[in-house]
């Protein structure tokens, strides 16, 4: 491989179809989707990542066990150079697959959002012991990576409190994930089905800060990352001693909107993991890094990644440089992509 290019892994989502239905997941229940890339066009895309000079090709879904050929593709991305990882329930991570991830020692990601009541409710009866013995398997072989809970409400229950914070990065700690991840519910559409699961702007507040203190207890054994833009203002409400280093060489929660690029199942690129409103030219017909260079100097994506053009409360916050809001969550929740991020409680002081 030459020069390294401008992103460390490009994630993909390979299928978008999946086995379960999660609350706060549009790929809930979704049957097989005939857009997606065939094998060949898999391992073309595969080159594609390679020659944008990524070191990591990060595979998401749906649930990506449930593409036929994922091992083929795995096999293809190792051979010519790539690093792969894996997000996953666990509920497919049978014998054969497990078998698979450790030949191509794949990093493996898990989704827990709670501990095992209010998982399966979020999730589905029998998920949290899938995704247990998922952890326990993988950290035995030193493959497992990250444990990821999404913030959600769903019906009477939340997993937005002490009790599944704890019980998740208490497995996280025991079975030695490198971090969990708390995420930010981020719609991906504006329909009602995809926007009720979402935590209010008050539970967002209560979380972040209860996490905040969190870090301070488990001191880095598990890290916590927080993806949410807004948890930067936490953290320097909090006065964290270490901000800048910690603001640009750990916190994954920065809005990356017009600065990144993720792969849809049929190979379109979009700006956003979790935004496929804005389609930036397909990877099989064109290089990525010609997609990336148009995506740097088109004027759209240079207005979004200057904050002075922003709306509403995010338009005049004195946070606005280090948080700048959830441009997606705008787009879905408010209808304008510049627009202020809603699940944000902080009242700009020129509002007060």
């Amino acid at each position: 491989m030459g020069a390294k290019g401008p992103l460390y892994i490009v994630p993909w989502r390979c299928t978008s179809t999946c086995n379960n239905r999660c609350v706060h997941c549009a790929s809930a229940g979704k049957p097989p989707n005939q857009g997606e890339l065939d094998t060949s066009m898999a391992m073309r895309l595969i080159d594609r990542i390679y020659e944008f000079g990524a070191s990591f090709i990060g595979i998401t879904g749906g649930e990506p066990f449930l593409r036929r050929d994922l091992f083929e593709v795995i096999a293809y991305a190792r051979k010519v150079g790539l690093r792969c990882s894996i997000i996953t329930d666990g509920r497919l991570l049978d014998d054969k697959a497990f078998k698979y991830v450790v030949r191509n020692e794949v990093l493996v990601s898990v989704s827990i959002d709670g501990a095992e009541k209010t998982n399966d409710s979020v999730r589905g009866r029998g998920a949290y012991m899938a995704a247990l013995s998922a952890i326990k398997r993988l950290s035995d072989e030193k493959l497992l990576n990250c444990l990821v809970y999404t913030l959600a409400n769903c019906g009477e229950t939340s997993n937005v409190n002490i009790e599944d914070f704890v019980h998740v990065l208490n497995l996280a700690r025991d079975y030695g994930a490198r971090w969990v991840i708390f995420h930010q519910l981020i719609p991906y559409s504006s329909d009602a089905v995809s926007l009720r699961a979402v935590p209010s702007p008050q539970q967002y507040e209560w979380a972040w800060n209860r996490l905040y203190e969190l870090r301070d207890m488990y001191k880095g054994k598990p890290e916590i990352n927080v993806y949410s833009p807004f948890f930067a203002r936490v953290a320097k409400q909090r006065g964290m001693s270490n901000f800048e280093e910690w603001y640009n060489g750990f916190f994954l929660g920065r809005c990356f909107f017009g600065k990144f690029m993720s792969i849809a199942e049929n190979g379109d690129v979009i700006p956003c993991s979790y935004n496929d409103f804005y389609r930036l030219g397909n990877v099989i017909e064109k290089p990525l890094k010609a997609i990336w260079d148009e995506m740097q100097f088109s004027g759209f994506f240079s207005r979004i990644r200057e904050r002075s053009n922003l709306k509403g409360k995010c338009a005049v916050c004195d946070y606005r440089d280090i948080c700048g809001g959830c441009r997606t969550a705008a787009l879905y929740q408010r209808g304008d992509v510049f627009e202020s991020d809603p699940n944000c409680a902080y009242v700009p002081k020129a509002l007060r």
